[in-house]
């Protein structure tokens, strides 16, 4: 959140207190006949020690919060099994299941595959997704390596779909990660606005991967 800069607020601060002096001098100078001079004491109330409300924390949007809960994900085929935040919505579609919540995503493809994915031939994927996404930038291509497995991932960004009702484009980071294991793949991909800060939540979920077959 920006703040308001420190120099303006001195600046107001002090033409509030000269425009105060300026009308306190025009004052005394108007009354040439001083009157009896009336000594008053003002007692000023202790300062309270009972705290200020605590202020909630609000996250920027797309931002998955700390205290976000996970639950086990098994794949429909019994080959796989992931931790995904509790309470996005999900949807099937085939091989494919996708969380959904706001900004946010996690989407889940199991195929088959004669060997795994490797960096040339992951780059020569995103060449060809490029063609249909040209606002598609790429971030990097890499071997990863967890708990679950290791394989390739590619990050990079892409705009989002128009959006139906509002026209509006977001522009999202996505994370891409291929496992393998006896000839299925799966592709997990998570997506979030990019200026979200996404860090943890994605390790938490990657890092639970793994093969249950």
């Amino acid at each position: 959140m920006a703040r308001p800069p420190t120099a303006a607020l001195a600046a107001a601060a002090g033409l509030a207190l000269a425009l105060t002096a300026c009308a306190s001098g025009a004052s005394n100078s108007a009354s040439s006949t001083p009157t009896s001079t009336t000594t008053s004491t003002t007692t000023s109330a202790p300062a309270s020690n009972t705290p200020g409300p605590v202020v909630t924390e609000s996250n920027p949007p797309g931002d998955i919060p700390d205290n976000q809960l996970y639950v086990t994900y098994k794949g429909a085929s019994g080959v796989y099994a992931v931790n995904v935040p509790e309470g996005w919505a999900r949807t099937d579609a085939g091989s494919t299941t996708t969380f959904v919540d706001k900004l946010n995503s996690i989407k889940i493809t199991q195929r088959n595959a004669k060997s795994a994915a490797t960096v040339a031939s992951a780059t020569a994927a995103l060449a060809a997704l490029k063609q249909t996404s040209p606002n598609l930038e790429v971030k990097g291509v890499a071997p990863f390596t967890r708990a679950g497995g290791s394989g390739v991932v590619v990050t990079y960004k892409v705009d989002s779909t128009p959006d139906p009702v509002t026209n509006k484009v977001i522009r999202n980071s996505v994370e891409q990660y291929h496992f393998w294991k006896n000839g299925k793949e799966v592709v997990l991909i998570l997506t979030g606005a990019q200026n979200a800060d996404n860090v943890d939540p994605w390790a938490k979920v990657t890092n639970s991967y793994r093969w249950l077959k």
